[in-house]
């Protein structure tokens, strides 16, 4: 499967879409948020730009993408005001594939300008910014924009995809034999009953993957620039845990149960593979230190506290399902055929919630500041 022409979030506003099912990886955004503001004030400080160049890489499409955008450049009016000096123009660089819903983007920049033109709660006005915001299509395994070009860098919820942009094509190739059988037979993701050629295989598309993002930024960015990057990722050592890691274990269950049932070819199960992997702090750290252009500023790991239930009674469980749903509804359509969605994603947030009853389910996230030398 061509991961960088199918992958994508689930676009548009329907019951399905990740503008309505993104509101973990919002919390999660938003617990970490002061970190990303006090990294972009403290850049502007040292450096104050005339023109202050951010890119969102893995932007996606819902109500989170401009969000954070908002937030960065009222804090950077913020620091411009205290230090008396002319707030900088902003221009904005909003990646994803090219398949992402960059359209419902556009129409929310309208009412994204009215909310920064705002007087402030205290009753000032501010100057309107001058704010110059653009798609930018394709992976970020890559090259995307003229050198020099950026001052900071946010990324949240992105990184721990993995993609073709390396010497391996789609999911790692390991995962296979000479003959195209896989080797992971039954799960979709490192188990316990993977080979350990599996896990390796994943970590070493990782490693290719994050040189590659790291190579291409240091191009993109200025001396002395920060990267904000939030991905998921995993305690220790051990790549199976009661973490990221489960919830990949849950939805394997769950296209078995649905093989049990004959609405799904156990084939089918073989021959799918997540692109995905949750690394380690010490697997980020050595990528950082072999790659050599950027110094550590900040490492911090994290857990998203969970409400018991939304406002709609919706379960934990069937939470989590949703929004794992319109991550990877794209992909497993295109494997599946859209017709298991519904009968997959219930008994998915079924098996969650049966599981959190025993015992807690403890996903990592990590946020990683980053300074170009």
């Amino acid at each position: 499967m061509d991961v960088d022409n199918v992958f994508h979030m689930t676009g548009g506003t329907g019951r399905t879409s990740y503008t309505n099912n993104s509101s973990l990886q919002k919390k999660a955004s938003d617990m970490v948020k002061h970190i990303t503001l006090e990294t972009v004030q403290e850049l502007y400080l040292t450096t104050t730009p005339k023109t202050l160049g951010i890119a969102d890489l893995g932007c996606s499409s819902g109500p989170n993408t401009l969000s954070i955008i908002r937030d960065i450049v009222e804090a950077v009016q913020t620091t411009s005001h205290k230090i008396m000096v002319p707030p900088p123009e902003f221009q904005v660089y909003l990646n994803d594939l090219p398949t992402n819903d960059f359209n419902s983007i556009f129409k929310s920049l309208p009412e994204f300008s009215k909310k920064l033109n705002e007087e402030r709660k205290d009753g000032t006005s501010t100057t309107s910014p001058s704010i110059f915001i653009g798609g930018y299509p394709g992976s970020f395994y890559g090259r995307l924009l003229p050198n020099n070009c950026l001052h900071f860098v946010y990324s949240s919820y992105s990184l721990h995809w993995l993609s073709k942009e390396s010497t391996l094509t789609q999911v790692p190739s390991a995962l296979y034999d000479e003959k195209g059988n896989s080797v992971n037979k039954g799960t979709i993701y490192i188990s316990d009953t993977s080979p350990k050629e599996v896990s390796q295989a994943y970590l070493k598309q990782f490693q290719e993957n994050f040189s590659l993002f790291l190579r291409s930024r240091c191009k993109e960015l200025t001396e002395g620039g920060r990267m904000v990057l939030i991905l998921l990722g995993r305690e220790g050592p051990n790549h199976v845990d009661r973490g990221n890691s489960f919830f990949w274990e849950l939805l394997s269950r769950s296209f078995s149960i649905l093989v049990s049932k004959g609405v799904v070819e156990e084939e089918k199960i073989d021959s799918y593979d997540v692109h995905f992997y949750a690394p380690s702090k010490d697997e980020i750290e050595e990528e950082v230190r072999k790659e050599g252009s950027f110094q550590l500023d900040r490492f911090e790991m994290f857990e998203i506290e969970r409400n018991e239930k939304k406002n709609n009674n919706e379960s934990p469980g069937m939470t989590i399902a949703m929004t794992v749903r319109a991550v990877q509804e794209s992909m497993i359509s295109q494997h599946f055929g859209q017709g298991i969605l519904d009968d997959l994603f219930e008994i998915y947030g079924r098996l969650i919630d049966e599981e959190m009853a025993k015992e807690a389910i403890r996903p990592i996230t990590f946020v990683v500041i980053l300074r170009k030398l």
